[in-house]
């Protein structure tokens, strides 16, 4: 386990939770019923992790591990599990690209008011009333 672990630059907690999964289908077991790790466990392990990577949840990786055990006639399918999750983290960049531009402005709000001798105006405290609008009814 340890030896995996190092090898692949995992934590031995997470190796051991991706076999209790069900997710490394060639790793075998001694008489002590400590994990084996051959070439092939090793490649799954890697495998899996790099879709955990990606966010891919674990029910999809072991959809996803029951269908490369099902051969090339998954492809299609193994090909959807991917293509979603692109579209996933397509997203997830976007998001994360809109958090980055707001931060960028409110920096160079900050950056100005830094040498400034007016009022805190970045402290919502400080803003004028602002009206609510009231909840609209379907």
């Amino acid at each position: 386990m340890k030896e995996a672990a190092t090898q692949l630059n995992m934590s031995e907690h997470t190796i051991r939770y991706y076999t209790d999964q069900g997710l490394v289908p060639s790793v075998q077991r001694d008489k002590n019923n400590h994990r084996i790790f051959d070439q092939s466990a090793l490649n799954w392990l890697q495998g899996c992790h790099n879709l955990r990577l990606t966010g891919m949840s674990i029910e999809n990786v072991k959809h996803y591990v029951d269908l490369c055990l099902q051969g090339k006639k998954t492809i299609p399918e193994r090909y959807q599990l991917i293509e979603v999750q692109y579209q996933h983290a397509q997203q997830q960049l976007k998001d994360a690209q809109n958090r980055i531009r707001f931060l960028e402005r409110k920096k160079q709000l900050y950056e100005a008011e830094l040498n400034s001798d007016s009022a805190d105006v970045l402290n919502p405290d400080t803003w004028p009333n602002i009206k609510v609008c009231p909840n609209k009814t379907k």
